[in-house]
């Protein structure tokens, strides 16, 4: 097996629903310009707050990718 080179970068994604949808929103949006994404850690959750109430829930990824060898 070949050494590997992976970049780690945060996202964050944002959902009115639930801090796994914010999760899976951020993922799916990364995967549409990074390809070969591999591990999603989760840095950081939080909610915003309006009118008493959650009206979104973020989350920031951490979110590694490989980096394309030359073979």
């Amino acid at each position: 097996m070949a050494d590997s080179v992976y970049r780690v970068t945060e996202v964050v994604g944002t959902s009115s629903e639930s801090w796994a949808a914010a999760a899976r929103v951020a993922v799916e949006t990364a995967a549409k310009s990074v390809r070969d994404l591999r591990v999603a850690e989760v840095v950081r959750q939080d909610v915003v707050i309006q009118d008493g109430g959650i009206s979104a829930f973020r989350v920031r990824l951490a979110i590694s990718f490989k980096y394309d060898s030359e073979e």
